[in-house]
């Protein structure tokens, strides 16, 4: 079968994007999009993407030269749609751990024709690192590198307020923009940066806080030959995604709908001065469903989303009373709204043509939680003066996957059912785990992990019940295995 390269052909425009992240989500998302204005209206612009870590897919994304294609599939008013786009909104991945790329890519900051950055790098991505140099090649942070970028970008145009960028992440985080403006501002203070350009990051740049809403679970890995069949070509990244997409991208200077015409393409894109409500509303439902349910499900048996959803007499029960009984309870708002909102949620879940793989979701754990469960937790509890069951359930499922001694290069082991799988998490959540585990003691262990305000905001602890209800489901699980566990609630 002929390789992608030989059926599509790369588009030359003018590189518009800088995007940290060269993952499933934003190719399947941002540059969807990118694509789409680049077709549908006179944006012309491509996509520089930089990989974030030292190990991803740039090799594999460059081999196919940025081409690559999107498989979007569900159900709309009853009917079954399918959508096959080659993407070539991509001109290449750049590595800036390897020499020649790191040249490459702090070239582009000089360049005229850049105007935007995208980015995902997990919702642990936008996080201080104590250590980063400006003269690091690069830094080991993303807001690190950040800084340094547009630190180069200053001085190449010398300040002019008319160069600046607008960056737009889609980290999964409240104000993903604001904070990650206020951590590369402390990078510029910490290494003594001029005041002028501290002034051009407030004045010529926009960091815009964002909201993204799409499932991508990845490559469609058991109907990847069927689908390149179907293609006619080999293409070893396809990303499947649901039809379904939502950006709201809040401002605060203005809106940028002139220079991302994204509603002229037909894109579901909000421009917004605020975008609290749709934010809650994503986060803590559609996002705390899954982190709600996928480490106890993947523990149970089950292996994606979709199995969950099937499973009436186990996990969808727990999902559902999660979501109806505990996270809207916990929230503000129109209960007719944000009922009408699940239900369309856990439809989408349902979708037979995306089964989302629940490791893939259960990548940095411990930071999801924190973002998408813990805000209804202790809403729910200062609420109602008491601790909701299958919230908390899910934090000792959470401890109960983590449980491993041994890694695997950067991963933690853990065993299901007598094999393997990867825990993939911050060295810090997992330096931390391995060394609870070598002596198994569920008191212990709840109140370590609990009492960690590094990664919780506060000290969990102190939460009248909690750490005894941790401790009891932890040992449940320990004793009677994950079904029962969660067939006793």
């Amino acid at each position: 079968m002929q390789a992608i390269t030989d059926v599509k052909k790369p588009v030359k425009r003018p590189v518009r994007v800088l995007q940290y992240g060269e993952g499933n989500f934003l190719r399947a998302f941002a540059d969807w999009k990118i694509d789409i204005l680049n077709e549908k209206t006179d944006f012309n612009g491509n996509v520089v993407i930089v990989q974030p870590l030292e190990r991803g897919l740039g090799d594999m994304l460059n081999e196919q030269k940025g081409l690559y294609t999107t498989v979007l599939r569900g159900v709309q008013n009853g009917k079954t749609v399918e959508q096959y786009r080659a993407i070539n909104s991509v001109k290449s991945c750049l590595n800036p751990y390897h020499e020649d790329d790191y040249t490459a890519y702090m070239q582009l900051a000089s360049s005229e024709d850049l105007r935007f950055v995208f980015s995902n790098t997990t919702e642990a991505g936008i996080a201080y690192l104590e250590g980063d140099k400006l003269e690091d090649k690069p830094q080991s942070s993303f807001p690190g590198k950040v800084c340094a970028f547009l630190y180069r970008r200053f001085q190449a145009f010398k300040g002019d307020k008319d160069k600046g960028l607008i960056i737009i992440p889609c980290e999964l985080i409240d104000k993903n923009g604001d904070n990650l403006k206020r951590i590369v501002k402390q990078y510029a203070t910490e290494w003594k940066l001029e005041v002028g350009f501290t002034a051009w990051l407030d004045e010529a740049c926009d960091f815009c806080n964002s909201l993204v809403d799409r499932i991508v679970p990845g490559y469609p890995k058991t109907e990847a030959e069927e689908l390149c069949e179907k293609l006619g070509y080999k293409d070893n990244l396809l990303v499947s995604a649901e039809i379904f997409h939502l950006w709201v991208i809040e401002c605060h200077k203005e809106f940028h709908e002139d220079e991302l015409p994204f509603a002229k393409a037909g894109l579901n894109v909000i421009w917004t001065d605020d975008m609290s409500f749709y934010r809650t509303r994503k986060v803590r439902i559609l996002n705390g469903a899954h982190t709600l349910t996928v480490l106890a499900a993947y523990q149970g048996g089950f292996d994606t989303v979709q199995q969950c959803i099937a499973d009436k007499a186990l996990v969808y029960p727990f999902m559902h009373c999660g979501i109806f009984d505990e996270i809207i309870p916990s929230m503000d708002g129109s209960k007719e709204m944000l009922e009408a909102y699940a239900s369309d949620v856990l439809e989408r879940f349902e979708n037979p043509f995306n089964p989302h793989q629940l490791l893939s979701i259960s990548l940095n754990s411990v930071s999801k939680f924190k973002t998408r469960d813990l805000p209804s937790l202790l809403a729910y509890q200062k609420k109602y003066k008491g601790l909701p069951k299958y919230l908390v359930f899910s934090l000792a499922a959470l401890i109960s996957f983590y449980e491993g001694t041994q890694f695997d290069g950067t991963a933690l082991v853990g065993k299901r059912n007598g094999e393997t799988y990867l825990i993939q998490d911050s060295p810090e959540v997992l330096t931390k785990f391995a060394e609870l585990y070598k002596t198994k003691d569920a008191q212990a262990i709840s109140k370590a992990v609990l009492s960690e305000a590094s990664w919780w905001g506060t000290d969990l602890t102190l939460l009248p019940g909690l750490p005894q209800q941790v401790t009891e489901n932890l040992l449940s699980i320990w004793k009677d295995g994950m079904k029962s566990a969660l067939s006793a609630l």
